[in-house]
């Protein structure tokens, strides 16, 4: 038996996940702060590019910078995750994969986001 319904008729019963606004802004925000926050990290690490690794470490262990660093992770962090989380919703149709591979991007993000974090702090407080 054919669907007699139109093709509005059948979205209305979707409904909508209401989150839609909230994920485009902070996409947005993150790709603006990463801006800054990339291009002084560049100037920064231009700066001292050829110093010796004891130079390189105790520019790094500086309190500001490990904070500007930190800043930088989180943005990126949570940009990488929203941007691919876009692509997966986007392009993989089958539920189960789709929600096993958002599972894994939130949880990669997650990991990677940690790493660095612990990085920084290691360089900031000292081994």
């Amino acid at each position: 038996m054919s669907d007699m319904r139109t093709p509005l008729s059948r979205a209305r019963g979707l409904g909508s996940a209401k989150k839609g606004t909230a994920h485009f802004w902070s996409q947005r925000v993150t790709a603006l702060a990463n801006i800054p926050l990339t291009l002084f990290m560049v100037a920064m690490l231009v700066i001292h590019a050829g110093k010796d690794h004891a130079a390189i470490v105790s520019f790094l262990g500086n309190p500001f910078i490990g904070l500007i660093m930190l800043l930088l992770i989180v943005s990126a962090v949570m940009h990488m995750r929203l941007g691919l989380q876009v692509v997966i919703e986007d392009y993989i149709h089958g539920e189960a994969a789709k929600l096993l591979l958002l599972v894994g991007n939130t949880f990669f993000a997650i990991t990677i986001g940690a790493a660095c974090t612990l990085a920084v702090l290691k360089l900031v407080i000292g081994s």
